[in-house]
């Protein structure tokens, strides 16, 4: 038995209702998860296709639970928390005895050096965002910019907590707000490769950095370019030989022109997270060099993926100037998450208020009609 599904009949439907329109209200912790929401309506719509009805049923059955991604989600950011509680935990029971340098380091600290070290952090994430929205371009995207920066914003604010969370909540938000102008869920996913391998590849060309702050062989560095080259290189011939599915999402390293763009913006934002990461050290009063600022920024981005959650900043430039003094460095460290928690709200906040906005203008204009 089949069901006769017509273009005409799918789009008599209310748009919020099974597309995820701009009109419907934008909650993050339910969009992570609806990636494949939609997903049998929008094939229906090919064309005047016969799907069998219980195809149809089937796949509905196996997706799962609003219910049961809530609690995946709230698990998640759960153990996030956890770990950021951990990390501070810990960090208190370093600096016992060193409270006062510690507190002085951190209330003596100017005021407008950490309100542009805040501007820079948000620098670094608009032009990520950008190199976000350039990658899902040359994988077929044609979602608005606006949209696009909207879902950063709050993966932005979730990144605060776990590096992988702020993934999910970006991806999860863009195919929730706009399934029909975003590549398809795995080529999403991978869209995110290009940006990290371009970072790993900037990261790999300073490793020299740490060879003195974390006493690391002097071959260290000259073992991790030859990897990361080799690594690109596996990239750029397989995102010329593959381009459906999985692979569509390595678009943007194709052509010389896209590369270059992507390796640009990505740039931009590393030197203002370094700009940033100087700034704050020096308004503590740690007399350090840019390339200790590098070094902390690697760790950083290297310890983003363990569970450290918002203590990230703090044992990054522990590890690597602890020996300037534990209470500045510490105090450093708390100033890096707080500045970067500060810009992601703002990042966040812009995001909330433009979908409200848009929102409003569109029951306006459909009042109007």
């Amino acid at each position: 038995m089949t069901l006769p599904i017509q273009r005409d009949l799918v789009r008599l439907l209310p748009a919020p209702a099974w597309r995820g329109g701009p009109s419907e209200p934008l909650g993050w912790l339910d969009a992570i998860g609806s990636v494949s929401a939609g997903a049998a309506e929008r094939a229906a719509t090919e064309g005047d296709q016969q799907i069998p009805a219980g195809l149809l049923e089937a796949g509905a059955a196996q997706q799962p639970p609003r219910a049961a991604r809530r609690f995946s989600l709230r698990s998640r950011a759960g153990l996030a928390l956890i770990a950021t509680l951990g990390a501070a935990g810990a960090l208190i029971f370093v600096l016992v005895g060193r409270r006062g340098q510690f507190s002085t380091a951190v209330l003596t600290a100017p005021i407008w050096l950490l309100l542009i070290a805040a501007v820079l952090h948000l620098a670094s994430l608009v032009t990520r965002s950008e190199a976000w929205n350039f990658c899902m371009r040359s994988a077929g995207g044609s979602t608005p910019r606006r949209v696009v920066f909207r879902a950063a914003g709050l993966g932005a604010l979730a990144s605060v907590l776990s590096a992988q969370l702020g993934v999910a909540t970006r991806i999860g938000t863009i195919r929730r707000t706009a399934p029909n102008t975003t590549p398809k869920a795995p080529a999403l996913v991978a869209v995110e490769v290009p940006i990290v391998a371009v970072e790993a590849m900037l990261a790999a060309l300073f490793t020299f950095t740490l060879i003195g702050p974390l006493n690391l062989p002097a071959w260290t560095p000259v073992l991790v370019i030859a990897a990361m080259i080799g690594v690109l290189l596996l990239l750029r011939r397989t995102a010329r030989r593959r381009r459906s599915g999985l692979w569509g999402g390595l678009a943007a390293v194709r052509e010389l022109r896209g590369r270059g763009r992507l390796v640009a913006l990505i740039v931009a934002g590393i030197l203002a997270q370094i700009a940033r990461n100087w700034l704050v050290l020096h308004a503590v009063g740690v007399d350090t060099s840019l390339l200790n600022a590098i070094a902390v920024l690697i760790v950083s981005v290297s310890l983003s993926p363990l569970p450290f959650g918002a203590g990230v900043g703090a044992t990054a430039t522990v590890l690597i100037l602890g020996s300037h003094g534990l209470a500045d460095t510490a105090a450093a460290g708390v100033l890096l998450t707080v500045t970067g928690t500060v810009a992601a709200l703002c990042y966040a906040a812009w995001a909330c208020g433009d979908h409200a906005f848009a929102a409003v203008r569109m029951r306006r204009a459909a009042a109007v009609i």
